[in-house]
């Protein structure tokens, strides 16, 4: 069949493949920097290009028209995941499509551990075989290590057998031993080159990985970086990456590989910047959401779309290195460790346990709320006695996702806002302070929060349309208020925030105040009794915690009671790396906290309801912001 070319501008990328496929499917082939928040399913909207060669892809759809405005239409837009190759074509990405360089996060809290990692480097000195000693050499060697270090029933594979007689003669009879868990032996080097151990600690969330490489020797943080996860052109949340998974024929491998490559990727980085041999890293400690844990491992994750959202392994992995994925081989020691901390739920994975692990909620006597905002909100409330957790659905507004000029915290997103009562003139702040592309998370909050403040919306989210300014335009669900004028932006238009918006924005705030609330009724507590709130993940280290409150998102305590950790996971993920003590109590967090599955609790639906409105439909639990009403 014959393979027809598209050519993407600005970047002059060009792919070859068959009549009928996606533009979106193409992109994807080569890496075209273009955002597609829903994976390709048609509903997000975003995946916004520009074709003037009509005849050259398949005529608009029904999606198309219902997702772009008239004008996009004019203007020659089309939605890439519903355009159609025919012939030779050339396809503009717009600006605004584009999803440019991310501000990632990957500092996070720093909580002390007892050093005390699962991997030792150790030198030793054997005897030399003698006709006297007639003992092969792994017996000289284990006996050797029994001897000096005290190690008894240490095991060896077939592999390193066949390399011992080599090794030791070139070290003449003093080696290094890498040993796991002070059971088995991982390698064995000639010399002494014990300094050399290294780990990784990995945060495999949705939208990013971040990596800590980490020396295991002395328990410092050598290096940290991140990248977007690989895996967002098929989908940006997490159901649409596990329908392709359990829908594709090959959906499962194909984004276990992407991701374990684009881990790789960020390994090779790592080791650049410090001049280490990815060799050198002897063991991964591993959180993740749990559908990111399930692809990582190579585990169909149907059953987390099919309730009761049941994991298939909740328990700790330690698996050999080049035993995790199907084809690609995650990059360290083939020998090496990798320990997958536990998940909790369906729906709470991993990554949560880090957050609980780092922030110390499971020993603290005060009670505590520890939020992690992503794509998915974990919420965990307790302390020392007792810790309840549960999940809500409520990330994709906040990443931009359904909103009309949403995007990620990239290069151009507007930031932080603020709006004059008297004028309604708007101040903002854009990530990098380069001309305006759309409004990330932390100003969606902002911007609730000042319309509601100078009263341009009610109690309801309802918009005054009778205000006299040119800045409110439309009606009823068409209504609008522009942020940023099109002579400003990087978009040659308007960008604004719309009814629907901000719909959209009461529907994420009321999810994440809901599972605070159910949770709080299950331990019979009331926002009194919280001491502290801690908000973690990539989004909440940037929202203003006084603005989440006048919106309802978070409960309505002290401002000095609460505090962004960052990427607490990370963090749980290092601990977990250098400590046996926290990776034991890792374990224990997953075993003891109980899940709480939202839906079924009887007052879900009222509560939820009674969130939808700014602060709250019942003005008492928010009293700071009561007169505002």
């Amino acid at each position: 069949m014959r393979k027809i070319e598209i050519i993407f501008q600005p970047d002059g990328k060009r792919a070859l493949v068959e009549p009928g496929t996606t533009i979106l499917d193409a992109a994807k082939q080569i890496a075209v920097d273009l955002t597609s928040i829903c994976g390709g399913k048609k509903i997000c909207g975003k995946c916004k290009i520009i074709v003037t060669e009509k005849d050259r892809v398949n005529a608009i759809t029904k999606n198309e028209l219902n997702l772009l405005s008239n004008k996009e239409i004019e203007n020659d837009y089309r939605l890439a995941c519903s355009t159609k190759v025919i012939d030779r074509v050339v396809v503009k990405i717009p600006e605004s499509s584009r999803i440019g360089k991310q501000r990632l996060q990957i500092e996070g809290i720093e909580t002390p551990v007892t050093f005390d990692p699962f991997i030792t480097k150790l030198a030793v000195k054997i005897a030399p075989p003698s006709l006297e000693d007639l003992r092969s050499d792994a017996k000289r060697l284990l006996d050797a290590l029994k001897d000096t270090y005290s190690l008894t029933n240490l095991h060896i594979d077939f592999e390193l057998l066949k390399k011992l007689p080599t090794v030791l003669r070139e070290g003449n009879w003093t080696a290094t031993v890498t040993i796991f868990d002070n059971r088995k032996i991982i390698d064995v080097e000639p010399g002494v080159t014990y300094p050399r151990n290294y780990g990784i600690a990995l945060d495999i969330g949705t939208t990013k990985i971040a990596g800590y490489l980490i020396n295991l020797d002395k328990g410092k943080l050598l290096s940290a970086d991140s990248i977007m996860n690989p895996q967002i052109p098929f989908g940006e949340d997490v159901i649409s990456r596990i329908t392709h998974a359990i829908t594709e024929p090959e959906g499962l491998t194909q984004l276990n590989e992407i991701v374990i490559r684009g881990i790789n990727e960020l390994l090779e980085s790592l080791c650049a910047k410090t001049g280490i041999n990815s060799n050198e890293i002897y063991e991964a400690s591993v959180v993740g959401n749990t559908a990111m844990h399930h692809l990582f491992l190579n585990i169909n994750p149907k059953y987390l779309a099919l309730s009761p959202y049941v994991p298939v392994v909740q328990g700790p992995i330690d698996i050999q290195s080049q035993n995790v994925g199907s084809g690609v081989k995650l990059n360290i020691h083939s020998q090496g460790n990798v320990h997958v901390l536990p998940v909790i739920a369906g729906f709470v994975g991993a990554d949560h346990v880090g957050v609980i692990l780092a922030t110390e909620i499971y020993k603290s006597e005060e009670i505590c709320l520890a939020i992690d905002i992503g794509t998915n909100t974990e919420i965990a409330l307790g302390n020392e006695k007792d810790i309840l957790v549960c999940s809500c659905a409520s990330g994709p507004a906040f990443e931009g996702a359904h909103i009309k000029y949403g995007m990620r915290a990239a290069t151009g997103a507007i930031e932080r806002i603020q709006i004059s009562p008297k004028t309604f003139e708007v101040n903002y702040q854009t990530i990098g302070n380069s001309e305006p592309r759309g409004i990330c998370g932390s100003a969606i909050v902002d911007i609730l929060a000042e319309l509601f403040k100078i009263g341009i919306i009610n109690y309801r989210g309802k918009m005054n349309t009778n205000i006299d300014s040119p800045r409110i335009r439309g009606e009823n669900k068409d209504a609008e208020f522009v942020i940023a004028w099109n002579e400003d932006t990087g978009l040659e238009e308007d960008i604004s925030i719309t009814q629907e918006d901000i719909r959209e924005l009461q529907l994420a705030k009321a999810a994440m105040f809901t599972g605070a609330t159910i949770l709080m009724k299950n331990k019979g507590m009331t926002r009194d009794d919280i001491q502290k709130i801690f908000i973690a993940g990539a989004f909440g280290s940037y929202i203003d915690s006084k603005n989440a409150i006048t919106i309802g998102m978070i409960p309505d305590i002290p401002l000095e009671r609460i505090t962004s950790v960052g990427n607490a996971a990370g963090t749980g993920a290092r601990m977990a790396l250098m400590s046996r003590e926290s990776r034991n109590t890792a374990n224990e967090i997953a075993r003891k906290v109980r899940y709480l599955e939202l839906v079924k609790d009887p007052d879900f639906m009222k509560e939820f309801a009674n969130a939808m409105c700014i602060p709250h439909r019942e003005p008492e639990r928010f009293p700071t912001i009561k007169t505002l009403q």
